[in-house]
């Protein structure tokens, strides 16, 4: 699903709001959870999941063109961890 995907189907949903709030509020909640991982903050969203910014260490990886080893310097990636609610959700039997 894609953000428009996602804000369509809002819009079906919820047809007393404009498209143009309905836009306005995903960007604003995308753009907070952006911000605070920036910040190095944990974003959890309950029954849904977490939000976090994890290291990942100095690597050696390889020119996909080349082939050649190229150092890969350490950086800051981010990390999402499923919540119960929604893993449950995902493996109902």
């Amino acid at each position: 699903m894609t953000k428009s995907d996602l804000i369509k189907r809002l819009a079906e949903a919820n047809p007393h709001l404009f498209l143009r709030d309905i836009e306005r509020i995903v960007s604003t909640v995308f753009d907070g959870i952006g911000e605070a991982l920036a910040e190095g903050d944990r974003v959890e969203l309950r029954g849904f999941g977490a939000f976090s910014v994890r290291p990942r260490g100095e690597r050696t990886g390889r020119n996909p063109r080349t082939g050649d080893e190229v150092q890969v310097p350490k950086k800051l990636v981010p990390y999402f961890k499923t919540g119960k609610e929604l893993r449950e959700r995902l493996n109902k039997s």
